[in-house]
C-alpha cells in the first residue's frame, strides 16, 4: 500500500487544513496540498499547503514591507518578543510532541528533548538578551591631505541587519535548525521568510502560530511550504530578499551559491559533512567506539556532524571493528514512541533507497559490511546500522555522505597518515581526535581542515562557532558569530580637530 492511499492518525495532523503564513495572515495554498508521511508507519500524518512562487513572492514582500518597522526597535525591545516566544514555545512545543516525532521519524527521545525541547527552545531565549557587536576603531591622528585638514580621525563600526532573510532548513531537525537562523537573523533587525524542507514542515506551521501568539508585528515571520523547488528557488532569485541561511546538501548549496549571485545574496551555508574521527595507537577504544556509537544510530544516521569515518591506527583496528560490532548488536531498532528504540527509520522510501545504494556500491567496490546491509523486515524506511570495513581511502564509502547509519573504518600508521586520510576529502565540517596525549590531540586538531574539532569526545560546545570548509558550506552560526551572520558591516568615519 502506497504511502498516500494509508489515512492518517486522528490527533496528529491529518484532520487539519494547513495554511501558510504571509504578512500576518493564514493563507490558503494557491496550488493545493501534498501528504506528509510518517516513516515509521508509512501513513500520512498530514497535508501540508503547496504554495506557489507567487506566494512565495508575496511572502517575501511582505517581509519587506515590514523591515523598516522592526529594525527600527530597539534590540531590547526585539529581545522582548523572542523571549515572550521563548516563554509560548515551552508551554506549547510539548503539546507537539506526537506530530513532530510522527513527521520526521525521530525517537520520542530525541522529540522531547531535542525537536521541541530545550534545544529548541533555548535558541530563542539564548538570543533574547541583546548581543552587543559595535566597536570603536582607535583613533588614528592624520595629517592634512588633499581631502582635508588635519586631525583625529576616528570610526566605529557597527553591524546592520542584512534586511530579508529566506530560510531554507532541513528535514532533520526542522524546528531546532529554523530556530538557530531566525532567532539571530530577528534579534540582528532582520526580517525573515521560512521554507521548510517538504518532508516535515507541520510542526513549522505550529511554530507560526506560536510567534502570533508572541505578538510579533505582521510580515517579520512568513512561513511557506511546498514540496518542489520553484517556491525556494523564487524565494534565492527575488530581489525583495537579501540572505540565504541555507542547511541541505552540498549539491544544493552550490545552486544557491550560483543562482543567488545574480543579486549579489549574502549566505549563510552548512552543508554535508564526512566527519574523520581519528584515533591515535594510545586513544581508549571503548570510549571512543562508544562515542561513535551514540552518533552512528542518532537519528538514524541523518546528522552532518557523525563520525561516518573512523581513521584508526593499525594496531587497534581489529579491536575497534570488534567494539563496533558489539555497540550495532546493542542498538534497538524500532518503533520510534518505545522509549528503548535507538534506532528508528529514516526519512522517506527515497532516501532509504539511496543509503541502501550506498552501501552497495561500497560492497561492490570491495569493502565488507560488517554488520548490517540489509534491509530490516519490518514496515517503514528503515536502515540498519551499517558497518563497513576493508575501505580503501578512493571508495566512495571514504568519500560521500550517506547520511543514515552508515560507518566505514579506515587504518592509518601515524599521525601524518591520519592527517592526510582526514583532509582528503571534499567535506570539512566536524571532525574528531582520540588520544591518550591531549597536547598530542590538540596538536592534530590544528592540522585538519575542518571547521570544527572535538577531542576525546563528541560533544559540541552549542555557543562556539559552527560551520564548514570547503563543500561544507559558508559562514558560521551559534553564539555571537550567529548574529554577526546575519548583519553587514558600516564604518562610520569622522574627524576630530
Amino acid at each position: 500500500m502506497t504511502a498516500s492511499t494509508k489515512t492518517g492518525r486522528p490527533g496528529l495532523g491529518a484532520d487539519r487544513e494547513w495554511r501558510l503564513l504571509i504578512g500576518g495572515e493564514w493563507v490558503p495554498p494557491g496550488a493545493g496540498a501534498y501528504p506528509v508521511v510518517d516513516p515509521a508507519t508509512t501513513e500520512v500524518v498530514g497535508h501540508a499547503p503547496e504554495a506557489t512562487v507567487g506566494q512565495a513572492l508575496d511572502a517575501a514582500g511582505a517581509a519587506r514591507a515590514a523591515l523598516d518597522g522592526w529594525r527600527a526597535l530597539s534590540p531590547a525591545d526585539r529581545g522582548a518578543h523572542l523571549a515572550r516566544l521563548a516563554r509560548v514555545l515551552e508551554a506549547r512545543a510539548p503539546d507537539w510532541t506526537a506530530l513532530v516525532q510522527a513527521e520526521t521519524g525521530s525517537t520520542i527521545n530525541i522529540t522531547e528533548q531535542i525537536q521541541v525541547g530545550p534545544a529548541f527552545v533555548d535558541r530563542f531565549r539564548y538570543y533574547s538578551h541583546p548581543i552587543d557587536l559595535d566597536e570603536a576603531v582607535p583613533p588614528l591622528p592624520q595629517d592634512k591631505t588633499a581631502l582635508g585638514p588635519a586631525g583625529l580621525a576616528n570610526a566605529m563600526v557597527h553591524r546592520r541587519p542584512v534586511g530579508v532573510v529566506a530560510c531554507i532548513t532541513p528535514y532533520n531537525m526542522p524546528l531546532v535548525n529554523v530556530a538557530g537562523k531566525m532567532a539571530p537573523a530577528l534579534a540582528a533587525g532582520n526580517t525573515v521568510v521560512i521554507k521548510p524542507a517538504p518532508q516535515d514542515p507541520l510542526g513549522i506551521l505550529l511554530l507560526g502560530e506560536a510567534v502570533a501568539e508572541a505578538g510579533f508585528p505582521d510580515g517579520v515571520v512568513n512561513i511557506v511550504t511546498g514540496s518542489g523547488p520553484e517556491a525556494p528557488a523564487a524565494l534565492v532569485a527575488s530581489a525583495d530578499v537579501d540572505m540565504i541561511s541555507f542547511t541541505g546538501s552540498s549539491a544544493v548549496g552550490t545552486r544557491i551559491y550560483r543562482d543567488g549571485a545574480a543579486t549579489m545574496k549574502r549566505l549563510l551555508m552548512e552543508l554535508g559533512g564526512k566527519g574523520a574521527l581519528i584515533m591515535t595507537e594510545d586513544a581508549d577504544v571503548n570510549a571512543a567506539c562508544a562515542a561513535i556509537a551514540t552518533v552512528w544510530g542518532f537519528h538514524s544516521g541523518q546528522i552532518c556532524t557523525a563520525p561516518t569515518r573512523v581513521i584508526c591506527h593499525r594496531d587497534l583496528y581489529d579491536r575497534t571493528v570488534e567494539t563496533l560490532q558489539a555497540f550495532a548488536g546493542f542498538m534497538k531498532m524500532g518503533d520510534p514512541r518505545e522509549r528503548d528504540t535507538i534506532v528508528g527509520p529514516v526519512i522517506t522510501e527515497a532516501h532509504r533507497d539511496r543509503v541502501e545504494a550506498f552501501v552497495a556500491a561500497g560492497t561492490a567496490a570491495g569493502a565488507t559490511a560488517a554488520c548490517g546491509g540489509s534491509r530490516p523486515d519490518r514496515p517503514g524506511y528503515y536502515v540498519a546500522p551499517t558497518l563497513l570495513v576493508d575501505v580503501t581511502p578512493d571508495m566512495e564509502a571514504a568519500r560521500q555522505e550517506a547520511f543514515g547509519p552508515v560507518v566505514a573504518v579506515l587504518a592509518h600508521s601515524g599521525d601524518d597518515e591520519a592527517v592526510a586520510l582526514a583532509n582528503d576529502s571534499p567535506y570539512g565540517l566536524f571532525s574528531y581526535v582520540f588520544s591518550g596525549d591531549a597536547k598530542r590531540a590538540y596538536e592534530i586538531a590544528g592540522r585538519l581542515q575542518s571547521g570544527n574539532v572535538a577531542l576525546n569526545t563528541v560533544q559540541p560546545h552549542m555557543q562556539a562557532p559552527f560551520g564548514g570548509w570547503k563543500m561544507s558550506g559558508i559562514g558560521r552560526d551559534r553564539g555571537k558569530w550567529g548574529i554577526e551572520a546575519y548583519t553587514e558591516i558600516q564604518a562610520v568615519n569622522w574627524l576630530a580637530s
